[in-house]
């Protein structure tokens, strides 16, 4: 694999979806997870991207995309919620580490976002996550609801838009085109990231 640093975004990209293709097809390399790869990265970690995901247990990015350690930074949330320190995460990573893509990965049957489409209260610190799920608008103005698929992937694409716009970091490294923003949604059934266009 040529260095994370020297990876454009769209190698990044295809080194993701080929990872994934053969997750899909059950043929997994298991690459770079032994001993050595461990000694490789204990000097310092050079991710090739950020994968910002849900931490639902049924979508792990460094299986469904067949990497290994220390090919991606993962900061997952429920639901993919970004607070102060997931955001600060995503910073580290493309300050300090040189990533030059960040990936949100929604997913089918999403836990936090039927929480949000439910009329129901939830206990404890549920409710603020569901708070701030219904707090977002679609890119079209509407705001969060409708359909469980369609509610997973509005998500994906507000995460993209507010990533894309977050200053003072990732904004002006997005508009000068160092670094980019991608959607993706995870298919339960069949294990296929479905990149998204927006």
């Amino acid at each position: 694999m040529t260095a994370p640093a020297s990876l454009t975004p769209e190698q990044a990209l295809t080194s993701l979806a080929e990872g994934n293709q053969r997750y899909r097809a059950g043929a997994l390399r298991h690459p770079r997870r032994g001993a050595a790869r461990r000694a490789e990265v204990l000097p310092r970690q050079a991710p090739l991207a950020v994968v910002v995901g849900c931490s639902d247990s049924r979508v792990p990015p460094e299986i469904v995309f067949d990497l290994g350690i220390g090919d991606l930074f993962v900061v997952r949330t429920a639901g993919h919620v970004l607070d102060d320190a997931a955001l600060a995460s995503v910073e580290y990573a493309l300050e300090h580490l040189g990533c030059r893509l960040v990936l949100v990965l929604g997913h089918a049957r999403c836990g936090a976002i039927a929480a949000a489409l439910s009329a129901s209260a939830h206990p404890g610190h549920i409710q603020a996550l569901v708070a701030s799920l219904l707090g977002e608008t679609g890119s079209d103005g509407q705001p969060f609801g409708g359909p469980a698929e369609r509610a997973e992937r509005s998500h994906v694409a507000y995460t993209v838009r507010r990533l894309r716009a977050l200053a003072p970091v990732l904004a002006p490294l997005v508009a000068s085109g160092a670094v980019e923003v991608r959607g993706a949604y995870y298919h339960l059934e069949s294990g296929q990231v479905e990149l998204l266009d927006l």
